[in-house]
Protein backbone atom coordinates (compact mmCIF):
# COMPACT_ATOMS: atom_id res chain seq x y z
CA UNK A 1 0.00 0.00 0.00
CA UNK A 2 2.59 2.30 0.81
CA UNK A 3 4.73 1.72 -1.90
CA UNK A 4 1.84 2.19 -4.47
CA UNK A 5 1.28 5.46 -2.79
CA UNK A 6 4.75 6.78 -3.27
CA UNK A 7 4.00 5.63 -7.16
CA UNK A 8 1.18 7.04 -7.01
CA UNK A 9 2.61 10.16 -5.77
CA UNK A 10 5.81 10.37 -8.09
CA UNK A 11 4.42 9.61 -11.18
CA UNK A 12 0.66 11.29 -11.01
CA UNK A 13 1.28 12.79 -14.15
CA UNK A 14 0.70 9.51 -15.74
CA UNK A 15 -2.21 8.61 -13.74
CA UNK A 16 -3.91 11.54 -14.48
CA UNK A 17 -3.19 11.37 -18.39
CA UNK A 18 -5.34 8.14 -17.50
CA UNK A 19 -7.82 10.29 -15.47
CA UNK A 20 -8.56 12.84 -18.07
CA UNK A 21 -8.72 10.16 -21.17
CA UNK A 22 -11.45 7.82 -18.74
CA UNK A 23 -13.89 10.25 -16.89
CA UNK A 24 -13.16 14.10 -19.19
CA UNK A 25 -14.95 16.92 -17.36
CA UNK A 26 -15.18 15.22 -14.00
CA UNK A 27 -11.53 15.09 -13.63
CA UNK A 28 -11.96 18.75 -12.16
CA UNK A 29 -14.17 17.41 -9.77
CA UNK A 30 -11.95 14.38 -8.63
CA UNK A 31 -9.09 17.22 -8.46
CA UNK A 32 -10.80 19.17 -5.98
CA UNK A 33 -11.86 16.27 -3.95
CA UNK A 34 -8.41 15.01 -3.32
CA UNK A 35 -7.45 18.95 -2.25
CA UNK A 36 -10.38 19.07 -0.03
CA UNK A 37 -9.59 15.79 2.11
CA UNK A 38 -5.47 16.54 2.23
CA UNK A 39 -6.57 19.99 4.03
CA UNK A 40 -10.01 19.03 5.25
CA UNK A 41 -9.42 15.93 6.85
CA UNK A 42 -6.76 15.03 10.19
CA UNK A 43 -6.99 11.61 8.55
CA UNK A 44 -5.73 12.26 5.48
CA UNK A 45 -2.35 14.21 5.25
CA UNK A 46 -1.00 11.34 3.07
CA UNK A 47 -2.62 12.15 0.27
CA UNK A 48 -0.60 14.42 -2.80
CA UNK A 49 -0.99 18.38 -2.35
CA UNK A 50 1.55 20.29 -3.93
CA UNK A 51 3.08 17.69 -6.43
CA UNK A 52 -0.90 17.16 -7.33
CA UNK A 53 -1.78 20.77 -8.35
CA UNK A 54 2.08 21.37 -10.03
CA UNK A 55 1.36 17.83 -12.19
CA UNK A 56 -2.43 19.44 -12.68
CA UNK A 57 -0.85 23.06 -14.18
CA UNK A 58 1.10 20.56 -16.59
CA UNK A 59 -1.58 19.33 -18.01
CA UNK A 60 -3.31 22.85 -18.46
CA UNK A 61 -0.45 24.32 -20.27
CA UNK A 62 -0.92 21.37 -22.84
CA UNK A 63 -4.60 22.34 -23.07
CA UNK A 64 -5.78 18.82 -21.56
CA UNK A 65 -7.58 20.60 -18.27
CA UNK A 66 -8.57 24.88 -18.14
CA UNK A 67 -5.81 26.72 -15.60
CA UNK A 68 -8.02 29.82 -14.59
CA UNK A 69 -10.71 26.35 -13.30
CA UNK A 70 -7.71 24.92 -11.61
CA UNK A 71 -7.02 27.82 -10.19
CA UNK A 72 -10.32 28.63 -8.92
CA UNK A 73 -11.41 24.82 -7.90
CA UNK A 74 -8.33 24.37 -6.46
CA UNK A 75 -8.31 27.51 -4.32
CA UNK A 76 -11.74 27.00 -3.16
CA UNK A 77 -10.75 23.19 -2.10
CA UNK A 78 -8.10 24.57 -0.03
CA UNK A 79 -9.66 27.04 1.85
CA UNK A 80 -13.17 25.46 2.45
CA UNK A 81 -11.11 22.19 3.38
CA UNK A 82 -8.85 24.35 5.75
CA UNK A 83 -12.00 25.59 7.33
CA UNK A 84 -13.79 22.43 7.66
CA UNK A 85 -10.78 20.90 9.63
CA UNK A 86 -10.83 24.12 11.49
CA UNK A 87 -14.46 23.43 12.81
CA UNK A 88 -13.73 19.83 13.10
CA UNK A 89 -11.12 20.79 15.43
CA UNK A 90 -12.80 23.35 17.41
CA UNK A 91 -16.16 21.13 18.06
CA UNK A 92 -14.55 17.32 18.34
CA UNK A 93 -10.64 18.26 19.58
CA UNK A 94 -11.52 17.72 23.11
CA UNK A 95 -13.71 14.37 22.83
CA UNK A 96 -10.68 12.84 20.57
CA UNK A 97 -8.39 13.57 22.82
CA UNK A 98 -10.66 12.23 25.75
CA UNK A 99 -11.50 9.36 23.78
CA UNK A 100 -7.93 8.82 22.56
CA UNK A 101 -9.01 8.46 18.84
CA UNK A 102 -5.91 10.26 17.87
CA UNK A 103 -2.85 9.77 19.47
CA UNK A 104 -0.65 12.09 17.57
CA UNK A 105 -2.85 15.02 18.97
CA UNK A 106 -2.62 16.09 22.51
CA UNK A 107 -4.07 18.74 25.19
CA UNK A 108 -0.58 19.59 25.45
CA UNK A 109 0.31 19.64 21.55
CA UNK A 110 -3.16 21.76 21.51
CA UNK A 111 -1.73 24.27 24.04
CA UNK A 112 1.59 24.50 22.93
CA UNK A 113 0.66 25.36 19.39
CA UNK A 114 -2.03 27.95 20.70
CA UNK A 115 0.76 30.15 22.34
CA UNK A 116 2.94 29.33 19.05
CA UNK A 117 0.33 31.35 17.13
CA UNK A 118 -0.38 33.57 19.60
CA UNK A 119 3.43 34.38 19.28
CA UNK A 120 3.54 34.32 15.44
CA UNK A 121 0.20 34.88 14.45
CA UNK A 122 -1.59 34.23 10.85
CA UNK A 123 1.86 34.17 9.30
CA UNK A 124 1.92 30.72 11.17
CA UNK A 125 -1.07 29.43 8.44
CA UNK A 126 0.26 30.71 5.72
CA UNK A 127 3.33 29.21 6.04
CA UNK A 128 1.78 25.54 7.21
CA UNK A 129 0.30 25.53 3.69
CA UNK A 130 3.36 24.73 2.37
CA UNK A 131 4.41 21.97 4.29
CA UNK A 132 3.20 18.38 4.13
CA UNK A 133 1.36 16.85 6.38
CA UNK A 134 1.68 19.76 8.89
CA UNK A 135 -0.66 21.80 6.82
CA UNK A 136 -3.13 19.48 7.78
CA UNK A 137 -3.21 19.56 11.33
CA UNK A 138 -2.46 23.11 11.61
CA UNK A 139 -5.95 23.95 10.89
CA UNK A 140 -7.58 21.52 13.32
CA UNK A 141 -5.03 22.56 16.25
CA UNK A 142 -6.00 26.29 15.57
CA UNK A 143 -9.62 25.59 16.06
CA UNK A 144 -8.57 23.37 18.92
CA UNK A 145 -6.55 26.41 20.11
CA UNK A 146 -9.87 28.68 19.75
CA UNK A 147 -7.58 31.06 17.46
CA UNK A 148 -10.84 33.80 16.32
CA UNK A 149 -12.29 32.26 13.23
CA UNK A 150 -12.16 35.79 11.18
CA UNK A 151 -8.72 35.97 12.04
CA UNK A 152 -7.90 32.10 10.79
CA UNK A 153 -9.96 32.88 7.81
CA UNK A 154 -7.79 35.50 6.57
CA UNK A 155 -4.93 33.78 7.09
CA UNK A 156 -6.23 31.17 5.38
CA UNK A 157 -7.38 32.46 2.40
CA UNK A 158 -4.28 34.18 1.45
CA UNK A 159 -2.16 31.15 2.48
CA UNK A 160 -4.13 28.86 -0.13
CA UNK A 161 -4.27 31.36 -2.71
CA UNK A 162 -0.82 31.49 -2.93
CA UNK A 163 -0.23 27.74 -2.14
CA UNK A 164 -2.36 26.97 -5.32
CA UNK A 165 -1.40 29.90 -7.21
CA UNK A 166 2.42 29.12 -6.49
CA UNK A 167 1.91 25.43 -7.74
CA UNK A 168 -0.20 25.00 -10.41
CA UNK A 169 1.50 28.28 -12.48
CA UNK A 170 4.49 26.72 -12.02
CA UNK A 171 3.42 23.37 -13.36
CA UNK A 172 1.80 25.90 -15.73
CA UNK A 173 4.49 27.70 -17.02
CA UNK A 174 7.91 25.35 -16.04
CA UNK A 175 5.90 21.73 -16.14
CA UNK A 176 6.56 21.19 -19.42
CA UNK A 177 10.21 22.06 -20.31
CA UNK A 178 12.34 19.34 -21.72
CA UNK A 179 14.67 19.12 -18.28
CA UNK A 180 10.99 19.04 -16.43
CA UNK A 181 9.80 16.64 -18.53
CA UNK A 182 12.67 14.20 -18.60
CA UNK A 183 13.48 14.44 -15.15
CA UNK A 184 9.82 14.63 -13.67
CA UNK A 185 10.12 12.20 -10.92
CA UNK A 186 13.07 13.91 -9.35
CA UNK A 187 11.60 17.38 -9.77
CA UNK A 188 8.79 15.66 -7.61
CA UNK A 189 11.04 14.71 -4.82
CA UNK A 190 12.69 18.46 -4.99
CA UNK A 191 9.38 19.89 -4.17
CA UNK A 192 8.64 17.29 -1.82
CA UNK A 193 12.07 18.37 -0.30
CA UNK A 194 11.60 22.04 -0.55
CA UNK A 195 8.13 21.57 1.21
CA UNK A 196 9.51 21.46 5.06
CA UNK A 197 12.01 23.77 4.61
CA UNK A 198 9.86 26.95 5.61
CA UNK A 199 9.16 24.16 9.18
CA UNK A 200 13.05 23.81 9.61
CA UNK A 201 13.61 27.77 9.38
CA UNK A 202 10.97 28.33 11.52
CA UNK A 203 12.04 25.62 14.30
CA UNK A 204 15.61 26.90 13.87
CA UNK A 205 14.91 30.31 14.22
CA UNK A 206 12.66 29.58 17.35
CA UNK A 207 15.85 28.75 19.04
CA UNK A 208 17.23 31.79 18.47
Amino acid sequence: MISTLIDFILHFDRYLGDIISSYGALTYFLLFLIIFCETGLVITPFLPGDSLIFVAGTFAAAGSLNPALLFLLFGAAAISGDALNYTIGKKLSQALIEKRKLRLIKQENIDKTALFFAKHGGKTIVIARFIPIIRTFAPFVAGAGKMRYLHFFVYNALGGLLWVGLFSFGGYFFGNLPFVRDHFSLIIIAIIIISFLPALIMRLASRN
